[in-house]
């Protein structure tokens, strides 16, 4: 395809793009620019998009709305057709999906992918911060526990073995070691640093139970409080079971402490480009008052 017509394809497509808060483009007019005339055959692409849409987790229907438009069919009649209000993301999907012959959808596919993967990235930051947050508030959680359970006469190992008895009820028989050794966690690491978001919002209700009921029921000694211990394991347990969530069957996350460096680099990198903004924009200033 000629960069002429390129050049129109992407003129064309910002036209047809409308705005209702979110930005969105519809089937019946995005389809012909991406050199599908006949609709039937271009709602087997939109299909296959559907598709990959849901395989990626997503909901369909926020990205791929349903509706029905009214057509003139003579001078005065009009009949309804169904047409489909598709985001960014879906427009994407479609394109990828397409027939890869097509010069309309290699172009399409570089135009609609620009903002999609913007998007991606920030979701995946989201995610992670979320899961720092989760990280934290469970060593926060988990330093109150340490707190109430040496105030009502454990000491540091036994801490340490009602922890492990908890986490041996969470996972489903197995110790503290057993998962790392099924996630693979290093020697030395914190399994909490390896582990998924649900995870650790489950160890955090977990203990944060334990503590509560400690303090509000006085119980005193290490045995009393490792049976309250894995008693709240085994309902955050079966709470998670019954929607078919096993912990000891979810993948290990990547590294909680590399996860939070690459965000401290990626802040200084930041901070050192505004800061070269602003001394690019004061030496336009100083050159402008010179002249």
């Amino acid at each position: 395809m000629e960069s002429t017509q390129l050049s129109l394809l992407q003129k064309t497509l910002d036209d047809i793009r409308h705005q209702n808060g979110i930005e969105f483009w519809y089937a019946r007019e995005l389809a012909p620019l991406l050199g599908y005339p006949r609709w039937e055959n271009f709602e087997a692409v939109i299909n296959r998009g559907k598709e990959a849409c849901n395989n990626s987790g997503s909901e369909v229907n926020d990205h791929f709305l349903d509706e029905q438009k009214m057509v003139k069919i003579g001078s005065d009649a009009e009949r309804p057709i169904p047409d489909i209000k598709l985001t960014r993301y879906a427009c994407y999907l479609i394109a990828i999906n397409g027939s890869p012959s097509k010069p309309e959808i290699a172009f399409a596919q570089a135009y609609f992918v620009t903002q999609t993967r913007k998007v991606e990235v920030l979701q995946q930051r989201m995610l992670e911060i979320e899961r720092i947050d989760a990280r934290e508030k469970l060593v926060f959680t988990e330093k109150q526990f340490s707190s109430i359970l040496n105030s009502h006469g454990v000491d540091g190992r036994g801490i340490g073995i009602i922890r492990s008895a908890g986490d041996k009820t969470l996972f489903g028989g197995r110790t503290t070691e057993d998962m790392k050794q099924i996630l693979g966690v290093g020697k030395g690491k914190p399994l909490s640093d390896f582990l998924p978001i649900v995870t650790l919002k489950a160890k955090d209700l977990a203990t944060a139970m334990t503590t509560e009921n400690t303090r509000a029921r006085k119980l005193d000694g290490m045995q009393p409080i490792m049976n309250e211990h894995e008693k709240n394991n085994r309902s955050v347990r079966e709470a998670l079971t019954k929607s078919d969530i096993y912990p000891e069957r979810l993948p290990a996350s990547e590294d909680i402490k590399k996860i939070t460096s690459r965000h401290q680099q990626e802040l200084r990198k930041l901070k050192k480009e505004q800061k070269q903004e602003l001394q690019e924009i004061a030496r336009k200033k100083l050159n402008k008052s010179k002249s």
